[in-house]
């Protein structure tokens, strides 16, 4: 296949790319400045910008399909404001979506979050719903993709969480009680992979361990013939209009996470918690400091009233759709594994 991937030089983007290539595909890596990253030699790299319609449309021309990652962060304050995550979260996935009808592009995998919605409570989340919309009303072969916090080699999760909380005595708001699920970029990005490719999962994986698994021959043998004469298709792709909510194998709170990311460095975190109504105070005061002055200010993270907000709801999923790709939450890495630290150190 031919795949475009918006956002390819990102940190899930780089993953993503040499899970493409590696399985054989024509990669294309469209990014504002794609030659800095460290990408096989093997993958195209083509200069655009989602907020700049005519930048990226020709990148769209033969492309099989394409997946959108073009993001900015939860987690911080973005420069220009919150207006930002529309411009590229809605007006990007415009872009793409609008590029890809025109080039005749049959299948768009989107990268969203756990709780988009158009009438949510920050301009993150907001964004991120109304370009769900704007993907799922399109004509072309959807899959929508929800991830917990992604962490990994070049992620900012963890450093952030040590920004934020840092070492020995530190305050949280609500003493970080802010559950997460972070899974692991290399546990998420093949079933990116799958999804594009349409594969199903493999019936002598984990598929095979569940439940429906367990049928006797006599009722499979039942099933399939009521899907022969309903003339199912076998090779009808299973992800197509598809949005999947995924997250890691555990629910951890932020200063769980603190503690463990902290433990890598043999240091230990004692939290003081702060009243989430004093948080929010100094919090929401952040948005009428410029940018530049807290980013002046070491170890001050460049936060708002949004990430107060976004600090009062969990980040976890309903019911975790790892198992659609045949895989089963036992199998993913936790934070602590890929820190090499004993979870207990949490309770340390």
């Amino acid at each position: 296949m031919r795949i475009l991937v918006v956002g390819g030089t990102g940190f899930i983007g780089e993953t993503l790319c040499r899970e493409l290539h590696g399985r054989g595909h024509e990669v294309t890596a469209l990014a504002r400045d794609p030659d800095e990253a460290d990408l096989p030699a093997g993958v195209e790299r083509v200069m655009g910008d989602v907020t700049a319609y005519d930048s990226i449309e020709p990148a769209f021309e033969g492309q099989d399909a394409v997946v959108n990652l073009v993001a900015l962060s939860p987690l911080f304050r973005p420069s220009g404001g919150n207006e930002m995550h529309f411009r590229i979260h809605r007006d990007g996935t415009d872009h793409v979506v609008r590029a890809a009808e025109e080039h005749g592009v049959e299948k768009l995998v989107q990268m969203s979050a756990l709780g988009a919605d158009p009438d949510g409570n920050t301009a993150y989340i907001k964004s991120k719903g109304l370009a769900e919309g704007i993907v799922t009303d399109s004509s072309l072969d959807w899959v929508v993709f929800r991830p917990s916090v992604v962490f990994g080699d070049g992620g900012e999760f963890i450093p952030y969480t040590k920004q934020l909380a840092t070492p020995y005595l530190t305050p949280l708001p609500g003493g970080g009680k802010t559950r997460f699920q972070p899974i692991w970029v290399g546990d998420l990005v093949p079933m990116l992979a799958d999804a594009i490719e349409g594969t199903a999962p493999d019936e002598d994986g984990a598929e095979a361990e569940t439940e429906a698994g367990e049928l006797d021959e006599e009722l499979t043998a039942a099933v399939r013939k009521v899907d022969e004469d309903d003339g199912e298709d076998e090779d009808t792709d299973p992800h197509v209009g598809q949005i999947y909510e995924v997250g890691g194998p555990e629910v951890l709170t932020l200063a769980e996470v603190a503690t463990l990311a902290h433990a890598a460095d043999d240091k230990p975190v004692d939290i003081v918690p702060i009243p989430m109504v004093l948080a929010g105070i100094g919090l929401k005061s952040l948005d009428y400091v410029p940018g530049s002055i807290i980013d002046a200010l070491p170890g001050v993270p460049r936060m708002g009233s949004d990430q107060f907000r976004s600090l009062q709801f969990d980040n976890t999923t309903d019911d975790n759709d790892v198992a659609a790709f045949g895989i089963s939450e036992d199998d993913l890495m936790t934070v602590a594994e890929y820190l090499g630290v004993a979870p207990e150190r949490i309770d340390d």
